[in-house]
């Protein structure tokens, strides 16, 4: 079993749109996290919005602390782009791979429906190199 992790500060956005498509391809036993270093109170509304859209419910989802032990038996651990020193999750391992996305946080239906559109298509590119046996790309 493959175990894949999707983190980020807040979890309220990115690694919460990443995770909710991850789960939707998992199909061969795919253990997938998310969490944040600094959890926000809630999923971003306009992310439960724009997900839906695309039939991914995240409408109970929680934002969730992740600690460096839960990353420890992970396979992958993506990072959504953060540069936030102490905070970003990217420093809990040096093997992260990082997507560099924009945070969806405060930014239109539209932006974030892109947002939301790039993190499917990396998702299903993540998912295709697992299952060929390469190493993800950043």
């Amino acid at each position: 079993m493959v175990r894949i992790a999707f983190v980020c500060v807040e979890n309220a956005g990115r690694s919460q749109m990443a995770a909710g498509f991850a789960r939707a391809i998992a199909d061969r036993g795919e253990e997938v996290l998310s969490g944040g270093t600094l959890p926000a109170k809630d999923v971003n509304p306009v992310v439960v919005d724009v997900m839906r859209e695309a039939g991914v419910d995240l409408s109970r989802e929680r934002p969730h602390r992740i600690k460096p032990s839960e990353l420890e038996g992970c396979d992958v651990v993506v990072t959504m782009g953060c540069a936030a020193g102490d905070i970003c999750p990217a420093t809990f391992r040096g093997d992260a791979v990082d997507w560099a996305l924009p945070d969806p946080k405060g930014r239109s239906k539209a932006e974030v429906r892109e947002i939301r559109d790039e993190i499917e298509r990396r998702v299903r590119a993540l998912f295709a190199e697992i299952r060929e046996g390469a190493e993800p790309e950043a």
